[in-house]
């Protein structure tokens, strides 16, 4: 058997360059002190100092205040030990997002917004890297205005819609396009050569998701029709209409490209007392409740979209800003066909003492067509809050082995 500690520098050199992401870079140069001087650390680049903000229907508006862009990574950690068997969760999945301004991180719900308002006292301040599994499940970018205060919380965000990236040859030093939904429900375009948003006129109906699949921009509207967005900002229809459902998410799955058809509910709150003739306070008497989904798969040659009724082990996530995907293997859980995702419904039934660390989060499962809230889904409510009990093991309590060994660690 070959001695991989013997491999040729040149060899280690061009390996590391096709690494995708910073995080799979920091876990190469973790291995032993030959591949860690062969790469390089990671720069983490800043794709725009400044933004200008996006144009009314008739122009660019200008500004001096503009907005930055910041992104976010989610994760699914497992612990060193991980055994299904034991019935204890060995697996977690978090969103951090760096602090740019003090360089440490910060934990956010996976599916929404929100940040943690606490962590548990004996939360480590660093994990060791090496002593756990962890895959890059997704990421998220998000605009938020320069100058706002961070008490602002999400008020400081331009405003609640998807945004993804594209960076030219990998590498936002040489350029990068950006593509989000516009508030009138147009696609809006912002490219780092022309420092410029373009507002696509092309919408028969207003747009629901965005996502960049196999290097390219999709982007699908309220009716199902999916396009495919160049960089010259033409679009090209990819996929037929889907009509039925309310919402329509975009889920890249095992190599495929799905569209997940949501189906709500509009009932009116329990005890809201709502009178008829009171129609200025409606939509806060009212609720969204989602009932169902439907899966749909890119036949990109007929560009249509195939029913899909089983998705076999793998379990769809639908958050805010992203979406993604797992096996259930990855995920310790006993089996896929489930879709979970963020809906304000399910906020009221949720315990009143945790409300501030978990996130309104409901599951549907394929199988049996079955919803509720993720309390209801053991199985996967631990995925997510209470952090599970190995993180406050001292295993992963890494202040000392780091400075031992020289080892990448992630800050807390």
């Amino acid at each position: 058997m070959a001695d991989w500690t013997q491999l040729p520098s040149e060899l280690l050199y061009l390996i590391s360059k096709r690494l995708r992401t910073s995080f799979d870079v920091n876990r190469f140069r973790s291995v032993c002190s030959t591949w860690r001087s062969t790469a390089t650390s990671p720069k983490r680049h800043r794709l725009a100092p400044r933004f200008p903000v996006l144009p009314d229907e008739g122009g660019m508006a200008n500004t001096s205040n503009g907005f930055s862009l910041s992104k976010r990574i989610i994760f699914l950690l497992r612990s060193p030990n991980s055994n299904t068997e034991t019935g204890r969760s060995t697996s977690w999945v978090i969103k951090i997002e760096e602090d740019g301004s003090n360089n440490r991180v910060q934990l956010l719900n996976p599916l929404s917004r929100s940040r943690f308002d606490s962590l548990p006292e004996n939360f480590p301040k660093n994990f060791n890297l090496l002593e756990l599994s962890i895959v890059e499940l997704g990421e998220e970018f998000v605009l938020s205005y320069l100058n706002h205060l961070s008490y602002l919380g999400d008020a400081g965000n331009l405003y609640m819609e998807k945004v993804v990236i594209s960076c030219l040859d990998n590498n936002p030093n040489n350029g990068f396009v950006l593509l989000t939904i516009h508030v009138s429900g147009k696609l809006a375009v912002f490219k780092s050569s022309d420092k410029k948003w373009t507002i696509i006129q092309d919408m028969p109906s207003p747009y629901d998701d965005v996502i960049l699949y196999e290097g390219n921009f999709y982007a699908v509207d309220n009716t199902g029709r999916t396009v495919l967005v160049g960089l010259d900002c033409e679009t090209i229809e990819a996929g037929m209409p889907v009509y039925g459902g309310d919402k329509k998410f975009l889920v890249e799955s095992k190599g495929d490209l799905l569209l997940v058809d949501m189906h709500l509910s509009v009932e009116a709150s329990e005890g809201s007392g709502f009178a008829e003739d009171n129609f200025e306070n409606l939509a806060f008497y009212i609720n969204e409740r989602t009932v169902r989904f439907n899966v749909f798969k890119l036949d990109e040659v007929g560009k249509q979209w195939v029913d899909v009724k089983n998705l076999d082990d793998r379990v769809l996530f639908l958050g805010d800003d992203c979406t993604f995907s797992a096996t259930a293997e990855d995920l310790n859980v006993c089996r896929g066909n489930c879709i979970i995702f963020a809906d304000n419904f399910f906020y009221s039934l949720g315990d009143e003492d945790e409300s501030s660390e978990r996130c309104d989060v409901g599951v549907f499962d394929l199988e049996n067509g079955t919803i509720g809230p993720l309390q209801k889904f053991p199985q996967f409510s631990k995925l997510f809050w209470p952090p599970p009990w190995w993180t406050s093991s001292r295993l992963l309590d890494c202040a000392e082995t780091r400075g031992k060994h020289g080892l990448d660690a992630w800050p807390g």
